[in-house]
């Protein structure tokens, strides 16, 4: 049963739980141009959790400036590439889960969201790649816009990256 079953059941959806904690998981990321979050669920437990950081064991962002490409930090390896290796790692299956993400998947993290088998997106902003929505229609994938749960500021995010004209993010 859920909370709106239930009108004194003041305990948050599960939507807003995972987002919650996609947003928390983004305040790990090592790249100040963009605070990327991610976590696979499925039936309601955490898998994996994932963030936007350099290659496990070189130098951050933080620590040795920007590698740009055509306008873009390449230093990082994306939060929904590193919620996928962190369940390899530690050989959790996530065929069928969802993945809750701070910000919908550029095109190599859709492609590496769709052969992982996750049926699920939900994503807390819109970020630039059309091309994951069209062929998830034809993968019968879902990418679900939670936005609304990110503009809430009623939910408290603890180190919440700031952010100004130079990050490059567009906000």
């Amino acid at each position: 049963m859920s909370s709106q079953e239930h009108p004194n059941d003041k305990r948050v959806s599960w939507h807003e739980y995972f987002m919650n904690i996609a947003r928390q998981v983004a305040t790990r990321a090592t790249c100040d141009r963009k605070h990327v979050g991610a976590v696979i669920v499925r039936d309601k437990t955490i898998l994996s959790t994932g963030y936007n950081g350099s290659i496990r064991g070189l130098a951050h962002c933080t620590e040795a400036g920007h590698l740009i490409e055509d306008g873009h930090c390449v230093r990082t390896v994306h939060a929904e590439a590193n919620a996928i290796c962190q369940a390899a790692r530690n050989g959790v299956r996530i065929e069928n889960a969802d993945i809750y993400t701070t910000a919908s998947p550029c095109w190599n993290c859709f492609r590496l969201i769709a052969n992982s088998s996750i049926k699920r997106i939900y994503y807390g902003e819109f970020y630039r790649d059309t091309r994951s929505l069209e062929v998830a229609k034809e993968l019968g994938m879902e990418l679900i816009d939670l936005s609304e749960l990110m503009n809430d500021p009623s939910i408290p995010i603890v180190g919440e990256p700031k952010h100004d004209d130079s990050c490059g993010c567009g906000e």
